[in-house]
């Protein structure tokens, strides 16, 4: 049976939507994510890198919240939720799901890194901003004619899109300059298995 390791308000949260989408039954396994733990041998030895989410499905346990999502797609999708490989479709799938991880949500990182630091962080943590503040004008742009990031539709692209939308809503970097992807966002949260996995 699929098994994800959780602490609410991660990244978990996508392959639990992604799961929910595909109405699959998943078991949630809640993580006690102290310091203590997270580096106790216990947990290092199911999660090498001390993070979350972890999944596990018979043969396979994993990390890396949207190589899990292209897994549960591959093991369970049956062509759903994203498109045909090698067509135009899945180029842009493929961009905007690696798009939301490596250059939307990673800049704020830096951001709460640099804030946090005693000197001469402010540059850096003023960069982070800057940076995914540029990556929203780009969700600004892609969805310019469209309620989701691809013309077919609703995708995992736009699951790993919106957890990355809802952590820069939080942090209040995503604002009402924004409407788009204010909209857009708002849209994906109005779903059923947004809301059980933003609950759960």
């Amino acid at each position: 049976m699929l098994k994800i390791y959780h602490v609410p308000g991660t990244r978990s949260v996508r392959p639990i939507w992604l799961a929910y989408e595909l109405g699959l039954d998943v078991e949630i396994i809640p993580v006690d994510f102290s310091p203590a733990y997270r580096n106790s041998p216990e947990w290092r030895a199911i999660s090498p890198a001390g993070k979350v989410p972890v999944l596990s499905d018979g043969d396979v346990t994993m990390f890396e919240s949207g190589a899990m999502v292209e897994f549960i797609l591959d093991r369970y999708g049956d062509g759903r939720l994203r498109p045909e490989s090698g067509t135009a479709e899945s180029a842009l799938y493929l961009q905007w799901s690696w798009f939301a991880e490596a250059t939307l949500s990673r800049p704020l990182g830096l951001h709460r890194i640099m804030t946090s630091a005693k000197e001469g962080g402010e540059a850096l943590s003023a960069e982070g901003v800057q940076k995914t503040q540029s990556a929203l004008k780009a969700v600004e742009q892609g969805l310019a004619d469209r309620d989701f990031l691809l013309t077919s539709g609703f995708t995992a692209a736009d699951i790993m899109t919106g957890y990355s939308l809802e952590l820069l809503a939080n942090l209040g970097v995503l604002d009402t300059e924004y409407p788009r992807s204010c909209a857009y966002l708002e849209r994906l949260k109005a779903r059923d298995a947004c809301k059980r996995a933003m609950r759960t």
